[in-house]
């Protein structure tokens, strides 16, 4: 159908040139369709249901277990129920809740001396957490750093994946809100570095921030 595959993100597909682009995400039988003309969106539809047996079902509301509210301000983007979820499996529903995600100026090492914990249960957490990153930046670093030490792992390091979980459960209807942007939105990133903070290797840490416009697109 004329369509080509991103060579930055395989499982999205496009048609058409940058001003006029039909965008469709792909991922195992489920389809996102995208395009600012809807008659070409209906039209792919039909070409589509030609081909294979398919259901529509309308304006997304729900994809991977990321709920999606759109309305004449933009689009929001929740992940309320999977974060649930996460804390049923860690059972800390009910926990204290803490204002921030991880103690400020936290240095974890692999070479710590205390207790070993279960690791499979700490990389499922782990794991879940991440997926989370897709709706809630705000616990993006921590998350990342403590999927550094899923080799070995300690009472120490459960205990900072506690405090993450106690946070989510204080910001369970957190979510990404994507405004309409005007033609004229600017590009802009943002950077921060931390030099030689890891305790083992001395390696640096980096952050980026990207915006268009008011919009937080990646991180």
């Amino acid at each position: 159908m004329g369509f080509k595959q991103s060579a930055h993100e395989v499982a999205v597909y496009r048609q058409g040139n940058r001003c006029n682009v039909l965008l469709v995400d792909v991922y195992v039988d489920d389809l996102i369709i995208t395009d600012v003309e809807e008659q070409k969106v209906d039209v792919l539809k039909v070409q589509m249901k030609k081909a294979f047996d398919m259901s529509d079902l309308g304006l997304l509301y729900f994809y991977l277990n990321i709920k999606v509210r759109q309305d004449t301000t933009g689009i929001a983007l929740h992940q309320t129920h999977y974060a649930k979820r996460i804390l049923e499996l860690s059972g800390m529903i009910g926990c204290n809740l803490t204002h921030t995600p991880m103690e400020e100026k936290l240095k974890l090492s692999w070479e710590s001396m205390v207790e070993e914990v279960d690791p499979t249960h700490y990389r499922r957490l782990i794991g879940s957490l991440r997926y989370l990153i897709h709706t809630q930046p705000d616990i993006a670093f921590v998350v990342r750093y403590m999927s550094r030490f899923i080799e070995r792992l300690t009472i120490e390091h459960l205990q900072a994946v506690k405090r993450i979980l106690s946070y989510v459960a204080g910001t369970l209807n957190y979510g990404l809100h994507c405004g309409r942007a005007p033609n004229t939105a600017q590009f802009v990133g943002y950077c921060d570095s931390d030099p030689a903070d890891d305790v083992d290797t001395s390696k640096s840490t980096t952050e980026t921030m990207y915006f268009l416009g008011d919009c937080l697109v990646s991180w």
